[in-house]
């Protein structure tokens, strides 16, 4: 038996971003995410409701501000306290977990598909997700984007404006394009 497309997403493996039923899961997450992007701040509370019960976890104490945006929700686990400032975009074909105490700055994008290098592919909507992992009690500058394959380790402070390309170590504050050590060149 072959695997669906979602499957094959879920699984890591090459899929086609193209198919009815991703592509039904796209339509859901805009709706939950119009719903927080326009509703009161007095009426939304953290987070508007549609957009909670799209995660796949959300802590308690979780604030996410508008706007915000994501593909699907559905790959999205976050941990307690988590601050999402305005203007985050994670694009979750991948898993995205973020950690207990995180704080993104804002228009922090997260991007965890990698489209195939193969132009007729590209075309055909071939593409592999990589998750993105964020530690606990993480600090990460606003603008800052991080590609997907990425872990940050618990503490590390990203600066703003930083690429994040390759993992950062617990406790490391990185910064620049790409992200490296300060002080390093």
């Amino acid at each position: 038996m072959s695997l669906s497309e979602r499957q094959k997403m879920a699984a890591g493996e090459w899929y086609c971003c193209f198919d009815p039923e991703l592509d039904a899961l796209r339509w859901q997450a805009r709706e939950a995410v119009h719903e927080h992007n326009t509703m009161p701040p007095s009426q939304r509370g953290h987070f508007a409701a549609a957009l909670s019960a799209l995660f796949a976890d959300a802590g308690e104490g979780t604030f996410i501000e508008a706007p915000f945006h994501c593909s699907y929700g559905i790959n999205i686990s976050l941990g307690r306290r988590v601050y999402m400032n305005a203007g985050c975009t994670v694009l979750d074909s991948g898993r995205v977990r973020i950690g207990d105490g995180s704080m993104l700055g804002p228009g922090v994008h997260i991007y965890c598909a990698e489209h195939h290098k193969d132009a007729e592919l590209r075309a055909a909507g071939m593409e592999i997700a990589r998750p993105v992992t964020i530690g606990k009690s993480v600090w990460i500058g606003g603008g800052a984007i991080l590609v997907g394959g990425v872990t940050v380790g618990d503490g590390a402070i990203i600066g703003a404006g930083s690429v994040v390309t390759r993992d950062v170590p617990a406790g490391a504050t990185v910064a620049g394009n790409p992200a490296r050590p300060l002080g390093v060149r």
